[in-house]
């Protein structure tokens, strides 16, 4: 067997939206002899790129070694197999876990990143992130719950930065994400925005003060599949960047004085 049918490739299956599957994971899709999805988070209509004959297989009620087990039989076997993991594989994903079990049994791993679904609410929020004369970072965490955050990566102290803030997996915490920015330092003013399943046929978007976003949350029963997004990048401004300015200076355009 040749390195190719041993290798088991990771795909990002996107936000949602079929059509915003890269073309790289459409083809892994097509050629795929086991594809092992996330029923709960995966959009099934990305199956119908799948072969007639490729097994697919819902990995929702699978422990980390029952998956593994699953992918290292079919690849043993020679058959071309896919992990479909929702957005993209490197954001929240937990396929470290998976690599290590993986290629301790010889296999090896290839990643096909995804658009994640803080690009995806971006999109359907009209805006960008980093804000012209304003900040240029952005920090995408999640709020400490079942899971544990490091101390040192509590939101107050990440609010500090007074920068875009794009929280997963915490919609179900959304009063206690906003008092802890607003602790951290940011305004109970501050423009802020909740995405439920960006780019999703249902997808519904809910803007508010960073204080009032949770009450409309709750209103509308929003607790899960959204992120919570706040900062001066949802405000309107004016600014205008540098690298069009006509003035501006670099390798492809000379600027005028």
């Amino acid at each position: 067997m040749d390195t190719a049918e041993k290798t088991i490739l990771f795909v990002g299956a996107g936000p949602g939206d079929p059509e915003l599957l890269t073309l790289k994971g459409k083809k892994a899709l097509e050629e795929a002899g086991l594809v092992l999805y996330a029923g709960s988070l995966v959009n099934a209509a990305l199956l119908d790129f799948c072969s007639p004959g490729c097994e697919r297989t819902d990995s929702s009620g699978l422990s980390l070694e029952e998956q593994v087990a699953l992918m290292a039989d079919a690849a043993g076997r020679g058959v071309p197999v896919v992990r479909l993991h929702t957005g993209d594989p490197s954001i929240f994903g937990a396929v470290a876990e998976q690599k290590r079990l993986l290629e301790e049994q010889g296999l090896s791993v290839q990643f096909i990143p995804g658009v994640s679904s803080f690009q995806a609410a971006a999109a359907a929020l009209g805006i960008q992130y980093t804000v012209p004369g304003g900040n240029q970072t952005v920090i995408c965490t999640r709020r400490a719950g079942r899971t544990p955050v490091p101390p040192e990566e509590d939101l107050r102290r990440l609010a500090a930065v007074g920068t875009t803030m794009v929280v997963f997996l915490s919609a179900d915490q959304a009063e206690a994400v906003a008092e802890d920015l607003v602790e951290g330092g940011f305004s109970p003013r501050t423009p802020a925005a909740c995405v439920y399943r960006a780019s999703w046929e249902d997808e519904k978007i809910l803007t508010a003060p960073l204080a009032e976003l949770p009450a409309l949350m709750k209103q509308h029963g929003i607790t899960r599949h959204a992120l919570i997004i706040a900062g001066e990048c949802l405000a309107s401004t004016d600014a205008r960047s540098l690298l069009y300015s006509p003035s501006f200076s670099h390798g492809w355009r000379e600027g005028s004085e």
